[in-house]
């Protein structure tokens, strides 16, 4: 099976034509100054949120390490029956301190791709927040965001690594 030189300039030239076409977009207003409270740099919308919102969950500085984590089995982001308990605890704790919010960070082990386990630790968070829902604390005190395999608590290649890191971690905010 052979190809022409002819064959392989017209592959070449279509290719370059359509990658050309896509940077044919119109350049956006460059924002030079301070970040405003509404998002803007000099009047020109960023990419960057201001603080408070997406990005920074809550303002003020959050607690780790209060709550017990939630660990969860190989490629699941189910609640099982014995992780239920710390996330009652959890519970307890919003009921009686109504002005506190939570982040709940989803995390995962090794295996996998880094979007797989961003996914996953993402779905991870976000069933400890619906059985925190099932429980009563409101879902606008809670926030979710996933490490995937980011931040691991313990390094190896082995179950016993792996174990600890398919894991939810609770960060007060507002005591």
């Amino acid at each position: 099976m052979s190809i022409s030189k002819t064959s392989m300039l017209v592959a070449v030239g279509v290719s370059l034509t359509g990658l050309v076409a896509g940077c044919r977009a119109p350049a956006t207003k460059m924002a030079t100054g301070a970040l405003a409270p509404d998002g803007t740099i000099g009047g020109v919308q960023t990419a960057v949120p201001p603080p408070g919102m997406l990005g920074d969950p809550f303002p003020g500085e959050g607690s780790r390490g209060q709550f017990a984590p939630v660990y969860f089995a190989y490629d699941s982001s189910s609640v099982s029956d014995t992780e239920r308990a710390a996330i009652e605890t959890v519970a307890s704790y919003l009921r009686a301190s109504p002005n506190a919010r939570l982040v709940i960070e989803g995390h995962g082990d090794e295996r996998g791709s880094n979007e797989y386990n961003l996914a996953l630790g993402e779905r991870r968070a976000l069933a400890v927040r619906a059985y925190l829902g099932s429980l009563g604390i409101g879902s606008d005190r809670i926030q979710t965001r996933s490490f995937g395999e980011e931040q691991p608590v313990q390094s190896g290649h082995a179950e016993d690594s792996w174990r600890l890191n398919r894991r939810a971690e609770f960060v007060v905010f507002g005591q």
